[in-house]
């Protein structure tokens, strides 16, 4: 009776013993899996930070090519103009009065949609739509913080958790090298 008793406590403690150790396994798995997700969460934000602060300047300068080569156009048609309507129309005057029309005509021919308003619209359009993903990229990482966090504060994690190595995840932050760059909107000057 008393090795039957003596098996059944060495039984029960090593099936306590090899439940911790799974629990643990599960605990550290789960843990693991969300920190990942706050990790892919940090990374999209940077992902879309880059992608702002690498697609602003070409959209910038694209729009300022456009709308400098209409008023630019637009500037030389006048003063060949103003060239030809001052005084006797001569022939040079006249040609180069020629020219810029041409130019603002095939202009006009080539990108019949080619207003500086629509490019505005469009740079607006396009910051816009980077902006929003920046915002969903914040939020997912919110939600993967969360989600981290609450399953690190849940029991039984929260008695194996830091002891694991898991530390809580904080919302949505910048490094200092961030801080006042790529947290700032942009500015935008034509």
């Amino acid at each position: 009776m008393i090795d039957i008793l003596g098996w059944f406590w060495t039984s029960a403690l090593l099936v306590i013993a090899v439940g911790t150790v799974l629990l643990l396994i599960g605990i550290y798995n789960k843990l693991v899996g969300l920190r990942q997700g706050v990790r892919q969460g940090v990374a999209d934000i940077d992902a879309q930070l880059r992608q702002r602060h690498d697609l602003i300047p070409n959209l910038v300068e694209t729009v300022k090519g456009y709308a400098g080569h209409e008023s630019a156009t637009l500037e030389a048609v006048i003063a060949a103009r103003n060239a030809a309507a001052s005084g006797t129309p001569t022939p040079g005057s006249e040609a180069s009065l020629r020219g810029a029309l041409d130019n603002l005509l095939a202009l006009g021919e080539a990108y019949p949609d080619l207003k500086a308003s629509a490019n505005f619209q469009s740079l607006q359009g396009e910051l816009a739509d980077v902006e929003d993903k920046l915002a969903a990229a914040r939020r997912a990482l919110n939600a993967a913080t969360a989600r981290f966090n609450a399953a690190r504060e849940s029991f039984p994690a929260v008695l194996f958790a830091s002891a694991l190595g898991f530390t809580e995840a904080d919302f949505h932050r910048l490094d200092a090298s961030e801080l006042g760059t790529v947290d700032q909107a942009p500015k935008i000057a034509f």
